[in-house]
């Protein structure tokens, strides 16, 4: 039998991480009395407005959607405050005033795709691949001061596979945050869920935002370090490289370790099969890249529309 929870709640979000667990929040029949997501901007051809995914389900459901630009305005905040929230739900979204996320009652609730106090920052998902780790997961916690440094209510793990990327790793994420969310959820309204402290660690592995300087290979590096790297970054922002001037975005790659002599490099072989990096410990084989001005294609299709001479072109 479904229970419909009459708690007051405000969600808040922007990309389609966000919009699925208001989704699954819905469903579970949480009472969501408005959401606030960002404002309509300009993007794709002909640089048209275009709503967050957020603002689209909203819409779909009737839910009242705000789209505040400024979230110190006196009128937003008299609306939100008219809204007499019991919680708040952030996600995806930004940083929030004092004003507003210690607004209602019950506070504003958060959810990080890391195993907090871990890469707190705007790319967990991305370092936690990047770094080589085997496991992560999802924590929600109470929001305060500093960011992702509030008390922890719920966290569950997720393993990450040599065959995860970042695309791959969000979408099992997205799943289990949304299940760990309404488990929050049904545990506050119940009061049976208590907060924790998050326990500083020596060793704190942050998650930066991604910017070109630090989605460039490295390619002095050894090669799973490489792999991960290109793994992090899939499928994006990308990992790139810039090859005699043209920006190569890498998506896919193997790596075979091997000793050699070999000067380090840019390797092809002669029927075409395959591009190589010579790396510290072994071999860097791209298998699906996306040159200046091309598209994206796998390696096979990419080799057969060049000739030689463009390829000798191409230089670490």
């Amino acid at each position: 039998m479904s229970y419909t929870y009459k708690n007051r709640i405000i969600f808040m979000g922007n990309p389609e991480f966000a919009r699925y667990h208001l989704e699954k929040i819905v469903g579970a029949n949480f009472n969501i009395v408005a959401v606030i997501s960002a404002p309509d901007k300009p993007g794709g051809r002909g640089l048209q407005l275009q709503e967050t995914p957020v603002t689209t389900y909203a819409k779909s459901m009737n839910i009242p959607c705000l789209q505040p630009k400024n979230l110190k305005n006196e009128a937003f905040l008299k609306t939100l405050k008219d809204l007499d929230a019991d919680i708040q739900i952030v996600i995806a979204f930004r940083m929030l005033p004092k004003v507003v996320w210690n607004m209602p009652a019950m506070g504003t609730i958060n959810l990080h795709a890391s195993l907090l106090p871990q890469y707190r920052g705007a790319a967990p998902i991305n370092w936690a691949i990047i770094n080589g780790e085997k496991t992560t997961g999802v924590t929600t916690f109470r929001l305060q001061h500093e960011i992702d440094t509030g008390g922890i209510l719920l966290q569950k793990e997720c393993s990450i596979e040599p065959q995860d990327n970042a695309g791959t790793l969000h979408d099992k994420l997205m799943v289990l945050g949304a299940n760990t969310m309404i488990e929050t959820l049904e545990k506050l309204f119940q009061k049976t869920l208590h907060e924790k402290p998050q326990i500083e660690l020596k060793q704190l592995k942050s998650a930066p935002k991604l910017y070109t300087q630090n989605t460039t290979i490295d390619w002095n590096q050894k090669g799973q370090d490489i792999l991960n790297f290109i793994r992090g970054l899939n499928p994006y922002p990308s990992a790139h490289y810039t090859f005699n001037g043209k920006k190569m975005q890498i998506f896919e790659a193997r790596f075979y370790e091997k000793e050699h002599k070999k000067e380090r490099g840019l390797f092809f072989s002669d029927q075409k099969k395959y591009i190589a990096v010579s790396v510290l410990d072994g071999y860097v084989y791209l298998e699906c890249i996306k040159l200046q001005g091309k598209r994206k294609m796998n390696i096979t299709d990419f080799l057969n529309g060049y000739n030689t001479t463009d390829l000798l072109t191409l230089k670490l």
